[in-house]
């Protein structure tokens, strides 16, 4: 009688990463540490940004794609919020276009010299007041011209109108709590967010109405994230009650759990965040 190993078989079985060199990468940038749950940076067709350590109020850097290395400590830098910049978001119709939301509970943006910065800029195209706490969430919309949504600690939402500075929309009374990220939908009809009260919303902006939520997505009482996907669904991590990490993915109609999956392994320090990269055409 013979015996054969079972071995799971697996498409990523032998793959190895290959660690880029140090020419092609960017060093010695000071990435702020303030205390917030964010990337920190955006990156476009041409320019990365990365939000920086700054005394005396919120910067951060604009590098060209290109310019990869050691980056100078004097490097130029987007500097005009007066407190820390806590998240920055490049317009997917304009490269060049870039907005920050700070804890000086304004949204500024800011128009970038098509061949990068050679000195600061500190006069923003458009400044938008409009909440009473700092604003931790920005993200432009994905189909309409000068169009960009924010979201502070004051638990409200605001849709803008760029070009003449004025509110489009205010959403303030469907989140109770800190809202954690807001993402739009492939052609900006809804956006779904994910809240600290660990519900997960999908939400009518024209309409100022909840098309669907689910209470307790994820358990856990870390942050939790919630995203739309090409084909509508919605896909969300977070944490078990066990601090076990989960991702689920649901019905975007009912916010129904179509498909789960967790890990035992015990969180790092900070919590479980995730990237999706996307591409669009020229």
């Amino acid at each position: 009688m013979s015996f054969r190993k079972v071995v799971r078989q697996s498409k990523f079985r032998h793959v190895f990463g290959q660690p880029v060199k140090n020419d092609q990468c960017y060093e010695d940038i000071r990435v702020s540490r303030v205390t917030w749950d964010s990337t920190f940076c955006a990156v476009n067709p041409k320019f990365l940004a990365v939000i920086v350590e700054a005394s005396g109020g919120g910067a951060f850097l604009v590098l060209p794609l290109s310019k990869t290395g050691r980056i100078d400590k004097a490097y130029p830098t987007v500097c005009g919020h007066t407190g820390p910049v806590l998240d920055i978001d490049w317009c997917p119709h304009n490269d060049e276009v870039i907005a920050s939301g700070s804890e000086d509970c304004t949204v500024m943006v800011w128009q970038i010299p098509e061949n990068g910065l050679t000195s600061p800029l500190t006069e923003p195209v458009v400044v938008l007041e409009g909440h009473t706490k700092r604003v931790g969430i920005i993200t432009w919309h994905p189909t309409a011209r000068n169009v960009l949504l924010s979201a502070g600690c004051d638990n409200v939402v605001l849709i803008w109108n760029v070009g003449t500075a004025e509110e489009l929309y205010r959403l303030d009374s469907l989140h109770p709590d800190l809202i954690y990220n807001v993402s739009w939908n492939h052609s900006g009809s809804l956006f779904c967010s994910a809240c600290k009260d660990k519900s997960v919303r999908i939400i009518d902006p024209r309409r100022g109405t909840l098309v669907a939520e689910r209470e307790k997505a994820h358990e856990g009482a870390r942050p939790m994230r919630a995203i739309f996907l090409a084909d509508g669904k919605v896909f969300t991590t977070g944490f078990s009650r066990m601090s076990e990490r989960q991702l689920a993915l649901w019905d975007p109609g009912s916010l129904l759990l179509q498909k789960a999956s967790s890990s035992s392994k015990p969180p790092g320090p900070s919590p479980l965040c995730f990237c999706i990269v996307t591409s669009r055409a020229p």
